[in-house]
């Protein structure tokens, strides 16, 4: 039982390690990450149509790079260009996500609920629950790894350097030859890139698209981050028991002693928990949300 709770979080875990590893590094160069929902939501659209239509996951996943880019430099510009309100821009993607993905779902598919069935990557289910096969589901073992990858970046390369002087002192930055925009377009690219793989593997995991798949897990993976002070690692520790909360949640739905009511709400009430004990406490980059 313990080794099938373990795989089930894991496999839980990895769009949320997706969409915070994203969420971090445009976070830490100044650039709010409100948009992770509708990234998550747009590459899940994009995994089903080009799987679809492509013939392979690896397409999907391709497509699901894309739409996680166009949105994510959709916000770049908005914010970066045009020095909209970050959070303001932050909403508006993730509505325009809602109804894009809505609409072209109508458009390819002719339904307004589901896509067709696609092929997506197999499992091997074994005796001990539900244990992913790396192998033939390289997503897992690529979330994973993004997390400690993003961390390194940020932490060991020029680049990475970059990122946090335009997050904490941009017109220090600047004054250093560094071009504070350009690495905030960057940035935030790479954000709707990662975000994206989060949604391509909720797509191909559940084989098809449904309307409104990511289901608020842009939104849990933002707290994650915050929750682990803007830290990478410590934000994938928080992506982890978030997920083992839904892993709980799941298990606990056959109980008959608890209302459904209350089990559903597990993760959510454990996502305000958290946060709430950090207010005060976590630091955010200095410059976070400020156009300069």
């Amino acid at each position: 039982m313990i080794v099938a709770f373990l795989s089930q979080t894991i496999r839980i875990a990895i769009p949320y390690l997706f969409a915070a590893a994203g969420g971090a590094i445009a976070e830490r160069s100044g650039i709010i990450s409100l948009t992770l929902e509708g990234f998550l939501l747009t590459g899940a659209f994009g995994a089903a149509l080009g799987c679809y239509y492509g013939g392979s996951p690896w397409v999907g996943i391709l497509c699901a790079m894309v739409a996680g880019l166009i949105f994510g430099l959709v916000h770049g510009i908005a914010t970066i260009r045009y020095k909209a309100d970050q959070v303001v821009s932050g909403v508006a993607i993730n509505i325009l996500a809602i109804g894009v993905t809505r609409y072209f779902l109508h458009l390819a598919f002719g339904s307004s609920s589901n896509s067709p069935r696609i092929s997506g990557f197999t499992t091997v289910m074994r005796g001990d629950g539900f244990i992913p096969s790396v192998v033939n589901n390289p997503l897992i073992i690529i979330g994973l790894v993004a997390v400690p990858s993003v961390a390194w970046v940020i932490y060991r390369t020029p680049f990475g350097l970059r990122v946090r002087a335009a997050g904490e002192h941009p017109k220090a930055a600047e004054t250093v030859g560094v071009g504070v925009a350009r690495v905030r377009y960057i940035a935030v690219g790479l954000s709707g890139i990662l975000a994206g793989l989060g949604g391509a593997y909720l797509a191909l995991d559940q084989h098809q698209f449904t309307d409104n798949m990511s289901a608020g897990r842009g939104y849990i993976a933002l707290a994650a981050m915050i929750f682990g002070n803007w830290d990478p690692m410590r934000g994938g520790l928080a992506c982890l028991l978030f997920a083992a909360a839904e892993a709980a949640q799941i298990n606990l739905q056959g109980t008959h002693g608890i209302p459904s009511q209350f089990v559903q709400m597990i993760p959510y009430v454990l996502t305000i928990i958290a946060l709430a004990g950090v207010v005060g406490k976590s630091t955010p980059p200095a410059a976070l949300g400020r156009a300069e």
